[in-house]
């Protein structure tokens, strides 16, 4: 098996290649791999290099230390600095810019996808993961749809990436209650594919990677359009809802309590106003 080797490294990714696959590593382990607005403009670019280069026939979505991802950097500024002439964060805009053209090219990229989750996997990092095709986790990841907690509502296509795996039941559970679901419960639920343990995690995915990456690429992309079609055809639709909502959130009372509870790091205090 081909050994991931550095490729192109961005201020906050990392990008790997080992044979016919290649690797996106989030890379601010500091901040458990917090996504801000750097870490959007890296994702991107390193989506388009691995979009465009046809010797690359399979990606792992990875992360860097001890976390996949922590979320959206609430310590950026909720909307990554962008804000509406009012004054209030444009979450709108932030997840249409920053965000959704990411989620969505790596769902509808023609090669296989793999998401290759360790430790917390949170709020829009959640997003990132699921927008894979094939979802695996160590035995101490966990999955959280942490908005609630904040005020806010899921966004990055996590309403519609949830239930289309696990269900309405346990996509409301997750979205109201903002509790974690651990890989094992994850993987009996569905809402990842399998659970490796913690010292066979890397090894495992790269094989897998190395398999898919030189597997029949135009049979994958082929599957990849019928499940699209089938499940996601509404995700534009989709998207456009969530960041709507998510704007009508960003001013409510209950948002900027959400916001400088995490940011003091003590217990919210919700008025539901």
């Amino acid at each position: 098996m081909d050994k991931f080797e550095i490729e192109t490294a961005f201020e906050t990714v990392n990008l790997f290649r080992a044979g016919a696959a290649a690797k996106i590593e989030l890379n601010r382990p500091d901040s458990l791999n917090a996504w801000n607005g750097q870490m959007s403009s890296d994702l991107f670019a390193a989506y388009e290099l691995v979009r465009d280069d046809d010797g690359i026939r399979a990606v792992v979505i990875g992360a860097a230390g001890r976390a996949f991802c922590s979320g959206a950097d609430l310590k950026d500024g909720a909307a990554g600095g962008l804000t509406k002439e009012d004054g209030r964060p444009d979450l709108e805009r932030s997840l249409h810019e920053r965000y959704h053209p990411v989620i969505t090219g790596l769902r509808r990229l023609p090669k296989p996808v793999i998401s290759a989750v360790q430790g917390p996997c949170v709020g829009v990092g959640l997003s990132l993961a699921l927008c894979a095709d094939l979802v695996y986790a160590t035995e101490n990841a966990y999955f959280l749809l942490a908005f609630v907690n904040i005020g806010l509502v899921p966004d990055g296509g996590s309403s519609a990436l949830i239930p289309a795996r696990i269900g309405l039941a346990r996509a409301t559970e997750m979205a109201m209650l903002g509790e974690r679901v651990d890989a094992a419960k994850a993987a009996d639920w569905g809402l990842i594919n399998g659970v490796f343990a913690n010292d066979q995690f890397e090894s495992s995915i790269g094989a897998l990677a190395q398999r898919l990456g030189n597997g029949p690429t135009r049979s994958y992309a082929g599957s990849k359009r019928q499940l699209n079609n089938w499940i996601f055809d509404p995700l534009d639709n989709q998207l456009t809802l969530e960041a709507a909502i998510q704007q009508e959130m960003a001013g409510s009372a209950d948002f900027a309590e959400g916001v400088l509870a995490f940011l003091e790091k003590r217990e919210s205090s919700f008025t539901g106003r």
